[in-house]
């Protein structure tokens, strides 16, 4: 619903913003620096999922 309501020339006024304020060279280590940070909440929750799971077994073992 939320990327319908955005068209083609907003999105490319955002990427002209985000080059402005960061520059050129700057980009890329942001996009770095926002894909370790996803990849670290998900290895998170897939952590979170696990604990809970082996709770689980456990609780259901005794």
């Amino acid at each position: 619903m939320f990327l319908g309501a955005i068209g083609m020339q907003q999105i490319i006024v955002i990427a002209l913003i985000v080059l402005l304020l960061f520059g050129g060279k700057k980009i890329p280590e942001l996009m770095k620096g926002i894909g370790k940070g996803v990849k670290q909440f998900k290895d998170g929750m897939n952590g979170l999922d696990d604990e809970l799971k082996e709770n689980n077994a456990k609780d259901s073992a005794d």
